[in-house]
């Protein structure tokens, strides 16, 4: 059925590159320090999601909610190392040049662009393993959290079938990535299973807003506190 929708789904995608707008990523410090308790250090790295795009400052973006959220708790010291349009292959090249330091836990976002890209789930998995591996090693990573991928069958700027298509892609991701990371001893799946109504969407679609931003960082935060307390 895919194979026979393909030259439709294709145009709709060359459309929607050109009439989606591109939205840039907030603006704000992409680190920093916050609350009092225990030291807590946090790396954040991904793609456009982890980058904040749909939100308009840093604060109200993925990062700094989780930052919030984790200095009533901690005294967080925290880094945001994300860019749009990387793939969890492309993401684990840039971090190959980042400054090693140390961080007690990663907040991890990628595999939206895995799935648009026709990344199977075999491969994603062993980019994932790429990937946690570096940031263990280059970056001595006690916790990983693997964040799940959206419901792309739910994004409201895609239609037809290629809604239907790439949220297929994006749930067969999605529920490798669960099992894989339950058989891994420093990985936690941390998924992403709370509303995302057109109201509470950016203004492409297909990016998180601010009150999106705000329970995906309570959630995470409630993963990294329950490892790390």
């Amino acid at each position: 059925m895919a194979l026979g929708l393909s030259p439709l789904m294709l145009a709709q995608g060359l459309y929607l590159r050109r009439s989606v707008p591109q939205l840039p990523e907030p603006e704000g410090p992409r680190q920093g320090e916050l609350g009092r308790g225990p030291e807590l250090r946090v790396l954040i790295v991904g793609d456009s999601s982890a980058a904040g795009v749909g939100a308009e400052y840093q604060e109200q973006a993925l990062s700094g909610q989780l930052a919030a959220a984790l200095a009533r708790d901690f005294r967080v010291s925290w880094l945001l190392a994300a860019q749009s349009g990387l793939t969890s292959k492309e993401l684990t090249h840039q971090l190959q040049v980042l400054t090693p330091q140390v961080w007690d836990v990663a907040l991890c976002v990628t595999g939206v662009n895995d799935a648009t890209s026709g990344c199977r789930p075999k491969a994603f998995l062993a980019r994932q393993k790429s990937l946690v591996a570096l940031l263990r090693h280059r970056f001595s990573v006690k916790r990983v959290v693997l964040s799940g991928l959206p419901p792309m069958h739910r994004f409201p700027s895609l239609p037809q079938p290629l809604r239907w298509y790439l949220g297929a892609r994006a749930q067969a991701l999605d529920a490798a990535l669960e099992r894989w990371a339950g058989l891994q001893p420093v990985c936690d799946y941390q998924p992403l299973n709370f509303d995302m109504e057109v109201e509470d969407m950016a203004a492409d679609g297909f990016h998180p807003g601010p009150k999106v931003y705000e329970q995906w960082g309570q959630a995470a935060a409630e993963v990294i506190k329950a490892r790390m307390a």
